[in-house]
């Protein structure tokens, strides 16, 4: 054993997750990280190892006017080779961070496995920034070159700094190297010049409450640890997977690069300037997309499209980002007969807790904690261990997916693993059978007449109605009550934000939710969200508690005492 490359250890502890893929307990039970000492760098050790020669397609981008482009895993391995040259040429070496601006083109996947094999550090960023944010990303990341689309180099230009920087597309811009030198690079094989320990990634967090914090992974934590991805995807060589996800942000890393050549799968990618349901669903068939994972607002989505189409070459459906609601699991399984299976994570960590391939999934939960994940449920007063708690992870059996921390903020750090566990902020109960059912964030569950209340379970039943297509529950000041819930809804096509609407959406609540549950009060309005998609509770909250404190008269609400009033019921 001792004899075993880190590529014939990681190549094992996959084929065990391949081979275990529908049977939960075995794998939880035979599953062990493998764990490298001295050198290990993915791209060099994994990926290149099974991509030369490889003429498999690893990347397949269609366009929204049918334009597509396949690369193969060799092709890949010999462009970032090219890539790699030109960044170390311009003086892009080991431990300098690197930050990528790129939309769902192929510079983008070369660019990755390029700064990676330089023993370099990737750090992704959303197209959608301004120059503020790209201003305090230099700040605190200190980064050493940008690669950005041309088109997109203005926003850099109020930010001054001794940094590379590389524009993709256009015309020549002054003081910017052009992508297009690649072509004349020689392709440098490289060996792994980076310990296990040393940095890959580094992560801005979306902030759903507070400032994006600063997450760093190292050269396992994501590239070993996303062997839980792997398997909670049902990804199995050769599949063609589509993951509906931006660049910048974990969830990309997660399923459109670390996952899929994980299994050696393809990564299938669709572009468009804004989402088509049928379009996509057309694609999906035409194409033979084998796996697909998307956000919950997309599964939603789709599900007001025409599904009777059928899924295609689908195996496999997951989301995540979000707990998804019951009711879009049910329409999908009614006219695909696939199952979508929820998965739990975070940018600090690999999937954490998930529905399995091959396992039952009982209705609303997330399923149960993943090969070699030690997830926990803790009281947040007692710190017990119990059935309902914080989802933490046990860190005396520390899973390697796990981040190394948070830069250059040791408070948090400390307040992250405080007590042996690391804590996601997120809460959960546990049935007799070890599934784990979401509840909440810590900060968005809330308590109104003395019961807890999680939004969620107040979500979920107001998304049965055909009315409504997104909807965020929140706590509103109540003189009486203390709290009462109040839900934001986004309406379906079709519906109109009138009274009429908004007394069936109560009506239909008050049938489906227990007497305490009820939602009291209903306003229609967008959803406050991160660029990354998730609603961002905390401002509706804020914005109650200031309604409350400044009197307003003129809230635009319904509330349900009221109507009932009127109705005469």
């Amino acid at each position: 054993m001792s004899d075993e490359s880190a590529t014939d250890q990681y190549r094992r502890a996959r084929d065990l997750l391949l081979q275990l893929r529908s049977d939960h307990a075995s794998a939880v039970e035979q599953f062990r990280w493998p764990r490298f000492t001295g050198r290990f760098n993915w791209a060099v050790d994994w990926f290149d190892a099974n991509a030369r020669g490889n003429d498999a397609a690893a990347l397949w981008i269609v366009e929204e006017d049918g334009r597509a482009a396949s690369y193969s895993f060799d092709e890949m391995a010999r462009r970032s080779d090219q890539v790699a040259d030109l960044l170390e040429a311009r003086g892009i070496g080991t431990g300098d961070r690197v930050l990528l601006m790129l939309g769902n083109q192929v510079e983008l996947w070369e660019s990755m496995l390029a700064i990676a094999k330089l023993g370099a550090v990737i750090m992704p960023t959303a197209t959608t920034l301004g120059p503020a944010d790209l201003a305090d990303r230099l700040e605190r990341a200190r980064f050493a070159g940008v690669v950005v689309n041309e088109a997109d180099a203005w926003r850099f230009d109020d930010i001054p700094g001794d940094y590379l920087r590389v524009t993709v597309g256009g015309a020549p811009r002054p003081g910017w190297v052009s992508y297009a030198e690649v072509d004349t690079q020689p392709g440098t094989i490289r060996s792994a010049v980076t310990d296990v320990d040393d940095p890959l990634l580094v992560y801005f967090t979306s902030g759903t409450t507070n400032k994006p914090k600063l997450v760093e992974h190292n050269q396992t934590s994501y590239p070993v640890g996303h062997l839980s991805t792997m398997y909670w995807l049902g990804l199995q060589p050769g599949d063609v997977h589509l993951n509906i996800s931006s660049p910048g942000w974990a969830k990309h890393a997660w399923s459109c690069f670390f996952a899929p050549w994980i299994a050696q799968a393809t990564i299938y990618v669709y572009n468009y300037a804004r989402f088509d349901a049928p379009a996509l669903l057309d694609r999906i068939r035409a194409d033979g997309v084998t796996t697909f994972c998307a956000p919950p607002t997309v599964w939603r989505m789709l599900i007001q499209a025409d599904l009777s189409g059928g899924a295609g070459s689908i195996r496999e459906v997951c989301a995540a980002g979000e707990p998804l609601n019951p009711e879009v699991i049910a329409q999908v399984q009614q006219h695909w007969g696939l199952t979508i299976r929820d998965g739990f994570g975070q940018t600090e960590t690999s999937v954490q807790i998930a529905n399995t391939p091959g396992q039952p999934v009982k209705s609303g939960s997330m399923g149960r904690p993943l090969p070699g994940v030690p997830a926990v449920l803790v009281d947040p007063v007692t710190g017990e261990l119990g059935d309902e708690g914080e989802i933490c992870l046990d860190l005396s059996a520390r899973p390697v997916g796990l981040m190394v921390g948070y830069t250059g903020d040791p408070e948090l750090n400390e307040a992250a693993m405080a007590g042996g566990y690391y804590h996601t902020g997120d809460v959960a109960s546990r049935d007799a059978d070890g599934v784990i059912t979401y509840i909440g964030r810590t900060d968005d569950v809330f308590k109104a007449s003395d019961y807890k209340i999680s939004p969620f379970e107040l979500e979920s039943v107001l998304l049965e109605h055909p009315a409504v297509a997104e909807a965020a529950v929140v706590p509103a000041p109540d003189p009486v009550r203390m709290a009462v819930p109040k839900a934001f809804v986004v309406l379906t096509a079709g519906w109109e934000p009138t009274e009429e609407t908004a007394e069936q959406i109560l009506a239909y609540a008050r049938e489906h939710l227990a007497p305490f549950l009820r939602v009291r009060r209903l306003e229609f309005a967008a959803l406050p969200k991160t660029i990354s998609g998730k609603i961002r509770r905390v401002e509706l909250r804020e914005l109650e508690e200031q309604r409350f404190r400044d009197q307003a008269a003129d809230v635009p609400e319904f509330r349900d005492d009221r109507l009932r009033a009127q109705a005469g019921s």
